[in-house]
């Protein structure tokens, strides 16, 4: 069959089936004829690339600035992230191509150390697969390396291929994703803007700001003083309507969250994120019936539904943060929306503004907003506007706003560049 005819047949296929979010997926009845036959690690190209630049010196945005973390009670690792992340090569984050007998293919990126795994290990098991079962294949994946993974770079790995074989999906049926999940829930979906680039991101038009806290227990009461000033300082800024939110990745401890939920209760702080390491479940349920000031939110660095059961056994969290790039992918992240819309919680994921996870929060009623970053202040202008083209930016009485790609798949604004 031409490919033509069958993403038309695919097309009309997709019209005749009820898209009930509540029951299985549209598709998931169908045979599709379709089987994979590669599997390949690519470099990616921007489709509309943009000038490079150097940016403004001292902006947030580069990276060569000190955030808190894990590490900073090292002071030869203290200063920046990339002094004690993997030197550049396989272990990075990594984008797969998925290929079909019939020309569709489909693209997806997981997270830090997958890549290898993809290749030594998950190829196999896909060669052959229909990808419209989804479940099956994901199961597949789960089972087959549940004796040595389950969390970490195995479930990155999972997240990737998952991506690539919803793209393909959405391509066969010529639609975009969020219409397979069920459809939009909201006209367009709210945006916070995260990064130290006060000045930059209000001047864009964002009114919901998260702060990546430069300092945590290791800088001692200093340490403290320079936070409260940064928040104080955004307050000013963004006026008394604006939300602030606070990124605190993994670094804090408890009683240092307690000192600083009291310092910063004038200011009005909407969140404090990820302020304990991941796995303390216990110290997040505690600090959350203790601070009444803000909401206590993590998630970003868990794992499948099961990581996030563990959070909701311990009352750990007010919203959860899953990255689908990491959590287990697209069909993973949606077990985990439904568990929680069961107990009313929001899912706000992290970077959901990406053009994948911002499909699943169109079609979510429990995910309010999205996540955004910004490029680095200094470059020419074609570099913003090209950032709101490419990402469906509009301005409203919240700030910004986004959409997903109308485009079949995800409509990523990447193509497969050759093998990685």
């Amino acid at each position: 069959m031409k490919r033509r005819s069958f993403l038309a047949a695919g097309a009309g296929l997709a019209a005749q089936v009820p898209a009930n979010p509540q029951s299985n997926l549209p598709f998931s009845g169908e045979k599709s004829k379709l089987k994979i036959r590669g599997v390949r690690l690519v470099r990616t190209r921007a489709k509309r690339p943009v000038p490079s630049y150097q940016p403004a010196p001292g902006s947030w945005s580069t990276g060569g600035v000190e955030v808190a973390n894990p590490m900073s009670i090292y002071p030869e690792y203290k200063a920046t992230r990339s002094l004690f992340y993997p030197d550049p090569g396989g272990l990075g984050s990594f984008t797969v191509e998925i290929q079909t007998d019939k020309g569709v293919s489909g693209l997806g990126s997981g997270g830090m150390a997958g890549g290898p795994i993809v290749e030594g290990h998950l190829k196999k098991l896909l060669m052959g697969e229909d990808p419209f079962n989804v479940e099956r294949i994901w199961d597949i994946l789960w089972r087959s390396t549940m004796y040595y993974g389950r969390k970490g770079a195995v479930i990155n790995a999972i997240s990737g291929v998952d991506i690539a074989v919803w793209d393909i999906v959405g391509k066969a049926l010529g639609m975009p994703v969020y219409k397979l999940l069920g459809g939009e829930t909201k006209a367009r979906i709210p945006c916070y803007c995260t990064g130290n680039d006060l000045e930059q991101h209000i001047e864009f038009g964002y009114k919901r700001l998260k702060l990546a806290m430069p300092h945590g227990p290791a800088d001692g009461k200093e340490g403290q003083r320079k936070n409260v000033e940064l928040v104080k300082r955004t307050r000013s800024l963004l006026g008394a309507d604006g939300d602030i939110m606070l990124d605190c990745w993994m670094a804090w401890t408890e009683r240092y969250t307690l000192e600083m939920a009291e310092l910063l209760e004038p200011y009005k702080v909407y969140w404090m994120e990820e302020c304990l390491q991941p796995h303390d479940y216990e110290g997040f349920g505690r600090l959350r019936q203790q601070i009444k000031s803000t909401r206590i939110v993590t998630g970003e660095h868990e794992y499948t539904r099961y990581g996030f059961r563990q959070l909701l056994a311990h009352n750990a969290a007010e919203i959860w943060q899953p990255d689908i790039k990491w959590c287990g992918g697209l069909t993973e992240l949606r077990r985990i929306g439904a568990l929680a819309s069961a107990y009313d919680i929001p899912v706000i994921p992290h970077s959901g503004g990406q053009r994948d996870s911002v499909h699943w929060i169109m079609a979510a009623t429990n995910s309010p907003w999205a996540e955004m970053f910004m490029p680095a202040p200094g470059g020419p202008a074609v570099v913003y506007e090209r950032y709101q083209e490419d990402n469906n930016l509009t301005k409203g009485p919240e700030g910004i706003y986004t959409r997903p790609s109308e485009q079949p798949g995800f409509g990523f604004d990447f193509e497969a560049a050759g093998p990685a």
